[in-house]
């Protein structure tokens, strides 16, 4: 490798475009990128070990704290777990209330992270535009749960608050308008030539290479891997979920993929409304200690808690593995190498919505 590197190129830890420090280490050829290193320590929390000896209620805040995007999806799957281990039971109602406000979380985070690419390839403008409906996603939120991100909105056995008639027509406003402009950027998305040059063919990760890293989320399924965790949940199968997946396998499709998603939550949102019939938001029961291991899909991909707790509600053990452990593995392993300017490096990065918090919790 030494003999052919033509110069080591430091990319971070502090950029214009990332949300959080890391550091890349390209080797070039010219403008051709070799090799790539991602260099992580610059945020260490250390949160799972001040989760250990602590009541499931402390807890349960911290799981939120964890990444500050997907709050909701860490409260989601931290809960559920307590529930598995606890045999408790959920009622139909507040089950569907999870899925919407889990979608809602869905929703702003893919916008964001598609702000974050376009401002990276500097279509500030469209950027500009999705934080802008992204505003309306976390405006529902807070119409539901009180807060726009840290909601701490499931308990176990439920739900803390109920969706009066009244905010659910606010919602179905909102949803109309999330909509509506969402289409309207995927269209400018998909069509714009200076992205399509930016984009189409650039930080190719092929179904075999992700299959091998193990990539989740959109990263993988962009490269026609259907794996979401939601398609074995049941509340999602009787929603009637399906995946969505592209085979482009590129830095385009990772973010189609997203905008697709993002309509997606939309529908969702609207069959649980439909579904929903009046009833109790919270169910009995109380924490036992035991251990269990319990999946959600993250916006990012797959979130994969084992928790251990005794018998009076403390978590003995806690261990957490984040989607974005595989996704930033396979940018610097496969998707970055092989980039033909050095320009792509960044967006390359950006594309697989990186979460450096929920790395070095």
């Amino acid at each position: 490798m030494k003999k052919t590197v033509d110069v080591a190129l430091p990319v971070g830890p502090m950029h214009p475009c990332w949300k959080e420090p890391v550091r890349l280490k390209c080797e070039m050829k010219g403008e051709h990128v070799l090799a790539c290193e991602v260099e992580l320590g610059y945020a260490k929390k250390g949160i799972e070990r001040i989760m250990r000896g602590r009541p499931w209620q402390e807890v349960m805040f911290l799981a939120e704290r964890i990444c500050g995007i997907c709050t909701v999806i860490h409260n989601y799957v931290f809960i559920e777990t307590v529930e598995e281990i606890s045999e408790i039971t959920v009622p139909e109602r507040a089950e569907y209330l999870r899925v919407i406000v889990n979608e809602l979380d869905r929703i702003q985070s893919h916008l964001l992270a598609n702000f974050s690419y376009c401002y990276t390839i500097e279509h500030e403008t469209l950027g500009m535009y999705l934080l802008s409906i992204r505003e309306t996603a976390l405006d529902q939120l807070e119409l539901i749960t009180g807060a726009r991100i840290t909601c701490a909105y499931m308990i176990p056995g439920g739900v803390r608050f109920d969706l009066s008639g009244e905010d659910a027509i606010t919602l179905q406003e909102g949803l109309s308008a999330i909509e509506t402009e969402t289409m309207r950027y995927r269209g400018m998305f998909e069509t714009g030539p200076m992205i399509g040059l930016r984009s189409k063919g650039v930080g190719i990760l092929t179904t075999e290479d992700a299959k091998i890293v193990g990539a989740v989320g959109p990263t993988g399924r962009a490269s026609n891997v259907p794996f979401d965790v939601r398609s074995g949940h049941p509340v999602y199968q009787r929603l009637g979920f399906e995946p969505v997946v592209y085979d482009t396998c590129d830095n385009w499709g990772r973010i189609m993929a997203r905008f697709d998603e993002v309509l997606q939550s939309c529908a969702l949102i609207r069959t649980c409304l439909l579904k929903m019939k009046p009833g109790s938001i919270r169910g009995g029961g109380a924490i036992k200690g035991g251990e269990a291991v319990h999946s959600g899909e993250a916006p990012r991909g797959e979130l994969r808690y084992y928790l251990k707790t005794d018998e009076h509600g403390r978590v003995i053990d806690i261990s957490i593995r984040t989607p974005s452990i595989p996704n930033i593995e396979a940018s610097g392993h496969y998707m970055i190498p092989g980039v033909s300017s050095a320009a792509d490096v960044t967006s390359s990065f950006i594309s697989c919505d990186p979460c450096v918090s929920c790395c070095e919790r």
